[in-house]
């Protein structure tokens, strides 16, 4: 197929990118290499599949509405996986004007293109964040979404009704995918597995936020991105149990459109995940032990049994592996 690929100089749209192009996609990649974080790890990033022959950039950002056009234009992607996003919590409490633009007005014409350019199924990247407030333990995609405590998840939420109106008004098969806590090599180096690496590495003091008490849903890259590309392959319909006297917020009966949740089903305490780091460093971390954080949930736990029925996806990397591969990574590229 011929994909395009947003957020390709990204942690998680580089890994997929990879992926399709491993098993022989042809990959349009967009990204506008913006300098919230070092931009010479983002094009190391690329550099792994830059000289590939089946590989297109196209250096840009989502919010120029004629650039983006002109790709769909000159390109005709069949598939569309829309990973680029202005990254950081933090960065949109004091940003909210850039976060909109890229979040919102961004998906907007990734929407419009779809449209207009008969494009066969679109997956876009959603958070784990949206559930927000809800506190119903495992988070699941049949649970109502309606208390975002950010502006990110806010964002997110917006691109999941974006996306079924638009799957409902023009027939564009569209599928959400929630990220739980995604971590890996190639990762962000504002994420929490990345500062604390570098933070003990220097000797420094880490900040452990809510006392290190709070539960997550770490996921491997690697489960990640092989659920993304399976989900790529799954267009979805109109779902026929589907009713508007109780309606599902995971599907629709007016539209082509699918929610999925996708992360480990088997969450980690914030303390055993440093735990493990100091392991694999052999380092023990300086711990600065802070309340939770403005906008945090105190815990996150994935239901990914949608999932696992719709395409078999199984995460098979335990934490142990994952954070000993990624010191590895780290190690290797910071020398």
């Amino acid at each position: 197929m011929k994909v395009l690929v947003t957020g390709t100089a990204g942690f998680i749209g580089s890994h997929v990118a990879l992926k399709l192009l491993e098993r022989g996609d042809k990959v349009i990649g967009f990204d506008s290499l913006n300098d919230y974080y070092d931009v010479n790890l983002k094009k190391a990033r690329l550099a792994r599949f830059m000289d590939h022959p089946n590989y297109t950039h196209v250096h840009g950002d989502l919010a120029d509405r004629a650039l983006v056009e002109s790709v769909f234009v000159t390109h005709k992607p069949q598939r569309v996986v829309n990973l680029a996003a202005q990254a950081g919590v933090r960065y949109a409490a004091e940003n909210p004007h850039i976060y909109v633009a890229s979040n919102v007005t961004g998906f907007l014409h990734i929407l419009e293109g779809c449209r207009h350019h008969d494009v066969e199924h679109l997956v876009f990247a959603s958070t784990s964040s949206v559930y927000g407030a809800n506190t119903a333990m495992p988070f699941s995609e049949h649970q109502p979404t309606e208390h975002p405590l950010t502006l990110y998840a806010a964002t997110k939420k917006a691109n999941e009704q974006m996306a079924h109106s638009y799957a409902h008004l023009y027939d564009i098969p569209v599928t959400g995918l929630r990220f739980f806590t995604v971590y890996g090599p190639w990762g962000r180096p504002d994420m929490a597995l990345f500062l604390f690496t570098k933070a003990i590495l220097a000797g420094e003091p880490i900040k452990v936020f809510n006392h290190g008490h709070h539960k997550r849903s770490f996921t491997y890259i690697d489960d990640i991105v092989e659920g993304v590309v399976r989900i790529l392959d799954k267009v979805p319909g109109k779902d026929p149990d589907w009713t508007g006297g109780a309606p599902d917020p995971a599907s629709s009966g007016v539209a082509p459109y699918r929610i999925y949740n996708i992360g480990n089903e088997q969450p980690v305490q914030l303390l055993r995940y440093i735990e493990v780091l100091e392991r694999c460093l052999g380092l023990k971390a300086q711990m600065q032990f802070m309340p939770l954080q403005a906008g945090d949930v105190p815990d996150t736990e994935a239901d990914v049994s949608e999932l696992i029925e719709q395409v078999g996806y199984e995460p098979k990397v335990l934490v142990e592996e994952g954070v000993a591969n990624f010191v590895r990574w780290y190690q290797n590229y910071y020398a």
